[in-house]
């Protein structure tokens, strides 16, 4: 293991992450001594889990309370639902999701890691790598995840022990080596007593790699990784401005088209497509707030203005002319079921891309994700928490680019139109 890493100096932008592993392996605990151990809990919150506390006839506070925060999950010491948290250290901001650790649910965790940049994934030391844990690790990297980070936990309970650390580092390796995870780190901890999370604690010194903070600090961001390669232009319109404004001749031909940079970056001057249509102009002007500037980047919400009158509409695609998503007319895609209804091969389906709608039937299941064992089987149908690789064909075009390539263009959720539920996660590889 290297040395610890150096803090960086400035703020290094905003971090989603995820938490997962197996039930009681000690996610919601961790986030808890992450919250307190950097001082971002409310004095009224931390006197409230005090309490809460004192009522279990615990001695300590226990820091999972401040993520398990259903009464189902109260009642039984798991999580069930995804917790979302907001902190920041100073250096950087942070939103964490705290996924639930039991099998059935499985959707749940696929919801909070399709917008994670990162994933902490907790291994108990005194059970090893269990089966949950991969099937974490396998989800994380299939919704393009790139870094992960193997925290094992509860090192207090096998006495800070150098090689079962070793043990468990070694086989999960083998493991990520097998699925085609990339980028993985392995950190020893102790949630309940605070070891190498914020502070490194005295008990761990044979470990000199940095502790869980520091590799926080110090992970890129959604878009660092594809800033280098030119990470495509892509800005689905979200609404038409037109304001209407009596006795203002400044506004009588405006027409703003106003949306969120899903990624790369557009300058005032750019020439860029609109699709459908295929119509070609430039960018007249760049508005964020109101305020005119000369450049607009990934995640920022803008309008932007044309220099040409063209017909742009909700769920159009702005990008530039030399750089287009596929027009696509049928979709390939890895999907999550998400619903107690099982996927129905003769209902019609409302496949929700951006901020475009097109109706959709099932063209075919070419195979399911069998979680357990990792291989690729036949399927006739799917249930929830199933994922497989389907074909979609479309009544409308979307523009896609794979699931690889962009994440927030190559995603897409399955509407059942009767009743309008979220039945379906797709990411998008052909």
């Amino acid at each position: 293991m290297s040395a610890p890493e150096r803090l960086p100096e400035a703020d290094n932008g905003l971090l989603r992450f995820l938490t997962c592993g197996s039930v009681d392996d000690g996610k919601s605990t961790l986030i808890g001594r992450l919250l307190y151990d950097t001082k971002a809990i409310l004095a009224d919150t931390l006197r409230a889990i005090e309490r809460s506390s004192q009522k279990r006839g615990l001695d300590a506070v226990d820091l999972s309370l401040l993520t398990d925060g259903l009464a189902a999950e109260r009642e039984q010491g798991i999580t069930i639902d995804v917790a979302y948290r907001y902190f920041s250290t100073g250096r950087r901001k942070y939103i964490i999701a705290d996924a639930p650790g039991h099998e059935q649910y499985t959707r749940n965790m696929v919801t909070a890691a399709s917008t994670a940049d990162l994933a902490v994934i907790l291994v108990d030391a005194r059970k090893g790598v269990l089966v949950q844990k991969r099937r974490h690790s396998t989800i994380a990297h299939l919704v393009g995840i790139r870094h992960l980070v193997v925290a094992v936990n509860k090192m207090d309970l096998v006495g800070y022990d150098r090689k079962t650390f070793d043990f468990i580092r070694d086989e999960d390796l083998a493991f990520a080596a097998k699925v085609g995870i990339g980028d993985v780190r392995f950190i020893p901890i102790s949630a309940l007593a605070g070891d190498m999370i914020v502070a490194r604690g005295a008990r761990l010194d044979w470990y000199d790699g940095p502790t869980l903070l520091e590799l926080l600090e110090g992970a890129p961001g959604a878009h660092a990784d594809t800033a280098n390669a030119g990470e495509a232009f892509r800005f689905p319109v979200q609404y038409v401005c037109r304001p209407q404004q009596a006795g203002d001749p400044a506004l009588h031909d405006y027409r703003g088209f106003m949306g969120r940079v899903e990624s790369g970056e557009i300058a005032v001057g750019d020439e860029v497509t609109v699709l459908p249509s295929g119509r070609t102009t430039r960018i007249k002007d760049i508005q964020v707030a109101g305020v005119s500037q000369p450049l607009a980047v990934a995640e920022q919400s803008a309008t932007l203005l044309l220099a040409d009158d063209i017909d742009v509409s909700r769920g159009d695609m702005i990008a530039k002319r030399d750089a287009l998503p596929e027009t696509r007319h049928a979709v390939r895609a890895d999907l999550c079921w998400l619903s107690e209804t099982p996927l129905d091969a003769n209902r019609r389906y409302l496949i929700r891309h951006t901020t475009r709608e097109a109706r959709a039937r099932l063209a075919g299941i070419d195979n399911r994700l069998n979680l357990d064992s990792l291989a690729r089987e036949d399927a006739a149908g799917l249930v929830v928490n199933d994922i497989a690789q389907v074909s979609f064909r479309l009544a409308q075009p979307i523009f896609a680019d794979t699931y690889a390539e962009n994440r927030a263009t190559g995603a897409f959720i399955v509407i059942d139109e009767s009743t309008n539920d979220t039945v379906g996660a797709g990411m998008v590889i052909g």
